[in-house]
């Protein structure tokens, strides 16, 4: 089987490299453009496409695939490559551009997304960190024939997989990514001898994992104590959570609710009530929390007990909200 690739982050890496290893032919890989990146923003080429490269694979990275948009050279350039492939099928996985009706139709055997939820909960780009901001028990990875809706198409494959009390984002996306990449093999496997069976989405329980953003990052101390638990996690490791204190910015990389703690009764949410080695508690409206990670602005994340060695934190100060929240 001649498979086309099209993915960008780890998340696609991972399958591609699972789908080589299988022996699968892969004529060409389609993936982002590189992007400036990190201190010195120097342009740094996704790991989908450095992976390929080391293969020998042949990469296009058109900036749209769309033919009467904004880049029509890059799309017929692409359309070119795709054709010449011949594939008989597209994966896609995490790939961050808009497929438009030709490309849906040019394999033979259309094209196969990798989504990392249990759809049609969490179409969209988020579904990870909305997972774990949401409380959800379990998630899992679809398998889904693609069509013009976003994250629509039937269905072809599903596991699911538990969501554990401590999972960060981090945590959780490794685990799936892995397990999308053995399911997108056995999906191939399957559609080599027609034995795949499309299973149409359930019109209820459709939700959206909307994209994360920045300003999101703010800790609403009002929300309760699991819901910031939660996002701490699901912010881990883009975009992290965080808290104003005296004008800074404090990013919160771990947050533990202390079991039968109840803040004061003149409490604010967002209040300090204890600063030591094994952490600072604050309260939220329903309990306390103990932030045992923290990071400030161009610093390292550390341990409570080395952060606070090199940041004062007292009890009574509050982390308030930012401008941005005011607004």
């Amino acid at each position: 089987m001649r498979v086309i690739f099209a993915g960008t982050p780890e998340f696609a890496r991972v399958a591609l490299e699972r789908l080589h290893a299988a022996g699968f032919e892969i004529p060409l890989v389609l993936t982002q453009p590189d992007r400036p990146a990190g201190r010195g923003m120097k342009l740094q080429a996704s790991p989908v496409k450095q992976w390929a490269a080391s293969k020998g694979i042949t990469v296009a990275q058109p900036r749209s695939l769309r033919l009467d948009g904004k880049f029509p050279d890059d799309a017929a350039s692409a359309r070119e490559a795709i054709f010449a492939a011949k594939a008989d099928v597209m994966v896609v996985a995490a790939y961050g551009l808009i497929l438009p009706q030709w490309v849906l139709d040019a394999p033979s055997l259309g094209c196969l997304n990798i989504h990392a939820s249990l759809l049609p909960r969490w179409r969209g780009a988020a579904p990870i960190h909305r997972a774990i901001e949401a409380g959800d028990a379990e998630t899992g990875i679809t398998i889904m024939q693609m069509d013009a809706g976003l994250d629509t198409g039937d269905m072809l494959l599903v596991e699911r997989l538990p969501v554990a009390p401590q999972d960060t984002t981090a945590s959780l996306h490794d685990r799936l990514a892995a397990l999308g990449g053995r399911l997108v093999v056995e999906a191939l496997e399957l559609a080599a001898c027609g034995g795949l069976k499309p299973v149409a989405q359930p019109a209820d329980g459709v939700t959206y994992a909307h994209k994360i953003e920045k300003h999101e990052a703010m800790t609403d101390w009002t929300q309760g104590s699991a819901a910031v638990e939660r996002r701490v996690r699901a912010f881990n490791p883009f975009p992290g959570a965080a808290g104003v204190l005296d004008g800074q910015t404090i990013k919160f990389w771990r947050a533990d609710i202390l079991a039968g703690a109840a803040p004061p009764a003149d409490a604010q949410p967002g209040q300090v009530l204890a600063a030591g080695p094994q952490g600072v508690d604050i309260a939220a409206t329903d309990g306390v929390l103990r932030i045992s990670r923290l990071q400030k602005a161009g610093g390292k994340a550390l341990e409570a007990a080395d952060f606070l060695r090199g940041f004062d934190i007292r009890p009574g100060m509050v982390f308030g909200r930012s401008a941005a929240q005011e607004e």
